[in-house]
């Protein structure tokens, strides 16, 4: 494994979860924002680390700030349907053909940005470690998911069911600062209509997106040489 995936697994895997989970249980609400930014961070450590290793360069800094910018638009655009948003989708793909890191980063960012508008909150930090950990997976996945549009599906399909289990773990938590499977099985239960809309919208959103954004990125990459992986 080298050095870049190392940092990588212990910021965005170990460190991050730790972070959320910790604030949840410690601070309860009062200290959401600084664990937020704490979140924002650190999910942008890996990228900094490889810039500073000259591996990255301001073009695609500025590519990933333009996909946080349509990612958050997209899930403000359809404020009105709860649990129907490209947010996932965007993110699967982001993931699928940018990388883990930036998979990571795009759906992490993009919860905090558009947040301003839907209102920030203790559920803000597991919204971005979820989008994260959503995007950080299609990159580990790139290769099976890129070449067959069908697992691509079944992926994001996926993905509305583990964001709503992982915002599960934050209505558990958040009631007493402890976790109870009961009360954990309860929330997913009352939350299945809702899973299931997440995830049927993301397998719309995916069939609706996966070729024009995947072919304007992959073109992206090919053109400018951007985010080539690091061996």
């Amino acid at each position: 494994m080298s050095k870049k995936s190392t940092i990588t697994i212990i910021l965005l895997i170990v460190l991050i979860p730790a972070i959320v989970v910790s604030g949840a249980l410690i601070f309860h609400e009062k200290y959401y924002a600084w664990i937020s930014l704490s979140v924002a961070l650190i999910s942008c450590l890996p990228l900094f680390y490889c810039f500073e290793r000259k591996n990255t360069n301001s073009s695609e800094l500025t590519v990933l700030a333009v996909l946080v910018s349509i990612s958050a638009l997209s899930r403000v655009i359809f404020a009105f349907v709860p649990g129907f948003k490209p947010i996932t989708a965007i993110t699967v793909i982001v993931g699928m053909w940018l990388g883990k890191e930036a998979g990571f980063v795009v759906g992490s960012i993009s919860a905090i940005i558009s947040n301003f508008y839907f209102g920030q909150g203790p559920w803000t930090p597991f919204q971005m470690f979820s989008w994260g950990m959503i995007g950080l997976i299609a990159g580990i996945l790139s290769k099976p998911l890129a070449g067959n549009k069908f697992l691509a599906y079944i992926y994001g399909a996926l993905s509305g069911i583990l964001f709503s289990m992982t915002m599960d773990v934050w209505t558990t938590l958040w009631v007493d600062g402890y976790f109870n499977i009961s009360r954990y099985t309860a929330s997913l239960l009352l939350g299945l209509p809702t899973m299931v809309e997440y995830a049927v919208s993301n397998v719309l959103f995916m069939i609706a997106l996966s070729k024009p954004l995947g072919d304007k990125l992959s073109r992206i990459k090919k053109k400018y040489g951007l985010f080539i992986k690091n061996k």
